[in-house]
């Protein structure tokens, strides 16, 4: 087995979910969390110090989880679906981790043929109303998702792991990936794309990258 891991926010899609979210509760909110969500992704602030205050602002309810999943899907990465397509006949097993939300990530990992996703998950009362999230999910805090990758990498023994992202969170993982690669279609980090061991701008360029 060999490991592909992607990000999915601003890699896999060209938005951000948790600032879609707070777009849907106006303007005011999604200037909050949307600077919250950029500080967090250049490594200026920790994860886990804005994770919960941006969902304790926008309160986000289970009906609005279809419209998000939807932009997801309709600004996915032109090259994604070819590119994980061939992968996987290459012999490469993909997983998106993500610091976003399973409920809201699933359809757009089905549309990829993604099977796994390690993701958090929000959680709803029988209305429908926001009531809390996986506090204990990893992404959740800064040093995640390495720590995520350590345990895929116990479980499925791969004989190599590649990373793909865009974000500080996911040039934390390079330790222990054999292979980091940024990614900047969307946003061209500068500590990313100076940190990763190759830097894209397409995930169609994985393909030789990966060969």
């Amino acid at each position: 087995m060999k490991l592909v891991i992607f990000d999915c926010d601003s890699t896999l899609s060209a938005i951000e979910g948790i600032d879609e979210l707070a777009r849907l509760r106006g303007p005011q909110v999604f200037a909050e969390v949307e600077a919250q969500t950029r500080e967090a992704m250049e490594g200026k602030i920790s994860v886990e110090s804005v994770f919960g205050r941006r969902l304790a602002i926008i309160q986000p309810r289970r009906d609005d989880l279809a419209a998000i999943a939807r932009r997801y899907i309709e600004q996915v990465e032109p090259t994604a679906l070819a590119t994980i397509t061939q992968l996987k006949a290459a012999g490469w097993t993909p997983v998106i981790l993500s610091g976003g939300f399973r409920q809201v990530i699933a359809p757009l990992a089905a549309h990829l043929g993604i099977a796994r996703i390690e993701a958090v998950d929000l959680h709803f009362d029988a209305a429908g109303k926001y009531t809390g999230y996986n506090e204990q999910f990893p992404t959740t805090r800064s040093g995640g998702k390495p720590a995520c990758i350590t345990a895929l990498r116990r479980e499925l023994s791969p004989t190599r792991t590649v990373m793909v992202g865009d974000g500080v969170s996911d040039l934390e993982a390079k330790p222990v990936v054999d292979q980091f690669i940024g990614f900047g279609r969307y946003v061209e980090r500068a500590k990313v794309k100076a940190g990763a061991h190759a830097f894209i701008h397409s995930l169609s360029e994985l393909v030789p990258l990966l060969k």
